[in-house]
């Protein structure tokens, strides 16, 4: 059994996740690409009081990124949206095993938290096959009665479609989704066989470590409904055929693939400071980064405003390869200014001159891609 330090096993999910970012070839389009597919998905989010958190994300993996990218690349059918632990877009590649949930919402093994309303169900996919792609405000005050395209039903029936796999997003106008049905929406030669229950555990357990480098069956599980008994059998059969590595870090066991520990012996850029989406892959499983990086962080835009230490919207910093700092931002369009509310050292971070000169570098290169001309640091506090 391989023994890890701390230090270690934060280098090797770091180069897992791409941060800071490697060097790149080919297309800037392509770098993106090459970024949801290493991370298996790229988790959406609708707050913006900087740039949304989904292009936010590949922004930090790929410095040439262009908010246009996810919609070409679904435009192209390279990716799709759908459910990972939350809305995310997901690469085409991987179609085949978002099966899974979508059988078990169709089948009734898994409730959806929409109500079902099967007619109206039956009456938009018509709708939708004679007409071509629909928004959900397509469907509004068509009729009045009970059982009409009231907008609160008819949007129900859309998402319950959506999760079960009859609709797909095929693209986005003014970031609202526009469904088509999934025969559409697939590109031709698409693997649309439904993995076994084997299959499904062992591509969770080795797109994870891909993605993070590390990993045990309640990461591997997280928000995934029912899948932690059979991800921890599966563990185990891997294991015993070689092609897992079981790893014990600070007294805990964890897994790895076993060509991910040659990532060890890379440099890592270290004195890039990285501004990270508080729904970045690399934290979103706050107990995770609690462990690997001791950053206890909470998002607290839903804490209510007397309670909060940080502000609402903190981004987690990182340098030195390490979690070190937070601040809380928002673009001031009327100056075109990144305005840092908040900036909020930890207690263990040390050579702030050296962090300080490097977070100036990222701040601007930040405030450019919220569009911003300048940034301006309003408080600094030190735990």
């Amino acid at each position: 059994m391989e023994s890890l330090s701390l230090s270690q096993a934060r280098k090797l999910i770091l180069h897992s996740q791409q941060l800071p970012q490697n060097k790149q070839g080919g297309s800037a389009l392509s770098a993106t690409l090459s970024a949801i597919e290493q991370l298996g998905y790229i988790q959406i989010d609708t707050i913006s009081v900087v740039q949304r958190a989904h292009h936010h994300t590949l922004w930090n993996r790929n410095p040439r990124y262009d908010v246009s990218h996810l919609d070409t690349l679904v435009a192209r059918k390279q990716v799709f949206e759908y459910w990972s632990h939350a809305a995310a877009f997901l690469p085409m590649r991987d179609y085949r095993y978002s099966l899974p949930r979508k059988h078990a919402f169709k089948s009734g093994a898994q409730s959806h938290w929409y109500k079902r309303d099967n007619k109206m169900m039956d009456e938009i996919v018509k709708r939708i096959d004679a007409e071509g792609p629909l928004l959900a405000k397509d469907f509004e005050g068509e009729r009045k009665t009970k059982q009409g395209w009231g907008r609160k039903p008819s949007k129900h029936a859309l998402e319950n479609l959506f999760m079960q796999g009859d609709l797909m997003i095929t693209a986005r106008r003014n970031f609202h989704k526009v469904y088509d049905l999934t025969e559409r929406v697939l590109p031709e030669g698409i693997d649309t066989s439904r993995p076994d229950d084997e299959d499904y555990a062992r591509f969770l357990i080795t797109r994870f470590l891909e993605a993070n480098g590390l990993g045990n069956a309640i990461e591997m599980s997280y928000l995934l409904k029912n899948t932690k008994p059979l991800i921890t059998s599966v563990l185990k059969d891997m294991v015993a055929n070689g092609d897992l590595l079981e790893v014990v870090i600070s007294d805990a066991v964890y897994f790895a693939l076993p060509q991910s520990l040659s990532l060890l012996d890379k440099p890592l850029a270290k004195r890039k400071a990285k501004i990270l989406s508080p729904f970045d892959n690399l934290l979103i499983q706050r107990k995770r980064a609690q462990f690997f990086f001791d950053f206890d962080y909470l998002i607290e835009c839903y804490v209510p405003e007397a309670k909060r230490q940080f502000g609402y919207f903190s981004l987690p910093v990182l340098w030195n390869g390490d979690l070190v700092a937070r601040m809380d931002c928002k673009v001031d369009k009327a100056s075109s200014t990144l305005v840092v509310l908040h900036l909020a050292l930890e207690a263990k971070l040390k050579n702030i001159e050296a962090f300080n000169a490097n977070l100036r570098d990222e701040l601007q290169r930040f405030a450019a891609f919220n569009g911003c001309e300048s940034y301006r640091i309003e408080r600094t506090s030190t735990a």
